[in-house]
């Protein structure tokens, strides 16, 4: 018995950091899931679908973009597990500038207008083409209760999200 006793107290601690590595992996899992869900509906029903986070309150959600019916049926809202935290990290958009043009206003005829579900939150938005538009975030990072982190970052290509332990990959 205490042979056993032992040996249970040298591996509880490895123990749970594997189950609390689990439920980190299994959320980032998760949100991936959900970000080709997203995209597949966007090709199919050939509607922007927007991925929403909202890191304050710890929840994310997939929506169609309104159209003509400005309720989605079949809309998602998730909660992240207890203990966990979602970071968002943005893309810097490079615009060229001209150095004549100096303190010059841009028109903002030629910019796109969207709808989004839900307009002040950080937002993947998936296109009808199947694509990621430029002003999704660059990566998401999750992060477990012993501080432990996972990425979900833009593929190079650009048309998907890819799970990362290290940001720098």
């Amino acid at each position: 018995m205490a042979i056993l006793t032992m040996a249970f107290s040298l591996t509880a601690p490895t123990l749970s950091r594997f189950f609390r590595g689990r439920e980190l992996e299994s959320e980032a899992r998760r949100f991936l899931a959900l970000t080709r869900n997203g995209q597949s509906r966007a090709v199919s029903e050939g509607l922007p679908m927007d991925l929403w986070v909202s890191p304050e309150e710890g929840k994310f959600g997939l929506e169609a973009e309104p159209s003509y019916d400005n309720n989605d049926p079949r809309k998602v809202d998730l909660q992240l597990e207890t203990g966990l935290q979602i970071r968002i990290e943005t893309g810097a958009v490079s615009t060229s500038t001209n150095s004549g043009n100096a303190g010059q206003v841009k028109s903002v005829a030629s910019i796109a207008r969207t709808m989004l579900v839900q307009p002040g939150l950080p937002t993947i938005r998936f296109m009808p083409d199947g694509s990621i538009a430029d002003t999704s975030p660059q990566s998401i990072c999750l992060v477990g209760r012993d501080g432990y982190a996972l990425w979900l970052k833009q593929s190079r290509n650009r048309l998907t999200y890819e799970i990362k332990s290290n940001p720098q990959e």
